[in-house]
């Protein structure tokens, strides 16, 4: 141990006494740390805020048209449009056990809502309660979201988009608890919606829409047909599963061929996880290649530096081996000096990384490509990383210092 001290001392003092070759050869490895660190720290970002993004449609959710038949079918001809109705919803609800939740989705587009003098023909869709959850909608402080008993007493309330809200009240007026008329028919305000990012929609955006009970929607509009359905399957293994159960379902109901992919369209979320999952793990694998590249370039700076420390010890190398000093302890000492270097440049890059990092997070773009943040990964990745360079640009000038002869030492 002690040994290990006056060596580490020793090594220090050699520091010192070149500062300005130290220095340079901190520099490159800490610029390469703070490379792969803040450009790994921006793939996790960006992974993050695809993420973020895509899950506010949902987290395993599907969504269900009705088409037009493509095929013949027991008699049917091709060509027939499938409509869908609540009571299709239950059905799948009992029928396909994949299915966690469901709910049937009205929609009207050229109903004019009104409070006061501002007017706006939003996306107005009739909904379950268990919608909610599904959609990933969160309710601002103050208001709720539509409930069972809303549902069973048809009553006339109205939870507004965020971005709605905001255009039909303004910035500073709490819409919750007003009232204001969807047509000719007034509806009480129970809640506004949380900002949400939300990068795909498949009518419009969330912020821009306003849901009433499903119930209310039937009694004030008359519809017999829905839009579509909305459903979460239990696991994202269980996607094809319940996709061909609802084909096989519906296509006996409603009279066509359960393989007719036409007579209804879906959309499945779960395959936008794949996509954000290999898209965010190439990107990361490009950003972390850009930092590999730019820590490398450091550590050829630290291995050059290291051939040109042994060359000019080469004669304090002789009077250690003729005293008896080992290979190995000639070894040893010239990785230890290696691994200081890396070390210490590492820290510092670490310490830059950290407050670039912060400094990039306050900007107002979190939105678009997320913030960067250092996570456990992105740590673990940069510190493999600068050991392998650590180890690899120490270990050749090392030996090279280890194998030298002692007379030729000795005569240089």
């Amino acid at each position: 141990m002690s040994h290990l001290i006056e060596t580490i001392k020793e090594i220090f003092y050699y520091l010192r006494q070149y500062k300005a070759r130290t220095f340079m050869t901190l520099f490159g490895i800490v610029w390469g740390t703070v490379s792969i660190v803040v450009l790994l720290a921006f793939g996790a970002g960006v992974q993050r805020s695809l993420s973020k993004s895509m899950h506010g449609m949902g987290e395993r959710i599907a969504i269900l048209w009705p088409g037009r038949t493509s095929m013949p079918w027991m008699g049917f001809n091709r060509d027939r449009y499938i409509h869908l109705v609540e009571e299709d919803a239950e059905l799948l609800r009992r029928e396909v056990r994949e299915i966690r939740s469901i709910s049937p989705e009205y929609g009207k587009w050229n109903a004019p809502l009104r409070y006061g003098e501002q007017v706006n023909k939003p996306n107005i869709a009739g909904i379950y309660p268990e919608y909610a959850e599904m959609r990933n909608i969160q309710v601002q402080p103050g208001g709720r979201w539509i409930n069972d008993l809303d549902m069973q007493e048809r009553r006339r309330v109205i939870f507004l988009g965020d971005g709605l809200a905001k255009y039909l009240f303004g910035q500073e007026s709490n819409p919750v608890g007003q009232y204001l008329y969807v047509a000719d028919s007034p509806f009480l305000v129970i809640g506004v919606l949380a900002h949400k990012l939300q990068n795909s929609s498949y009518s419009s955006r969330d912020e821009d829409r306003a849901f009433i009970p499903a119930a209310t929607f039937q009694s004030l509009f008359g519809h017999r047909y829905i839009e579509n359905i909305v459903y979460q399957i239990r696991g994202p293994l269980d996607s094809q599963q319940a996709q061909q159960r609802v084909y096989e379902v519906l296509g006996k109901k409603k009279g066509f061929d359960p393989t007719d992919k036409q007579a209804l369209g879906i959309w499945d979320t779960t395959e936008m996880d794949k996509f954000v999952y290999y898209f965010s793990l190439g990107f990361t694998l490009f950003m972390g290649l850009i930092g590999v590249m730019t820590l490398t370039v450091g550590g050829i700076g630290l291995a050059n530096i290291m051939y040109v420390v042994v060359q000019e010890r080469t004669a304090e190398i002789g009077v250690r081996r003729s005293i008896g000093a080992r290979r190995s302890h000639i070894l040893s000492q010239f990785l230890i000096e290696a691994c200081i270097i890396v070390t210490v440049g590492a820290l510092v890059g670490f310490v830059l990384a950290a407050l670039i990092i912060k400094g990039i997070a306050a900007l107002p773009y979190e939105e678009f490509v997320g913030d960067p943040v250092i996570d456990l990964r992105v740590a673990l990745i940069t510190v493999l990383i600068l050991g392998l360079v650590g180890m690899v640009a120490g270990f050749f000038p090392a030996r090279k210092a280890s194998r030298l002869s002692v007379i030729e030492c000795l005569r240089h």
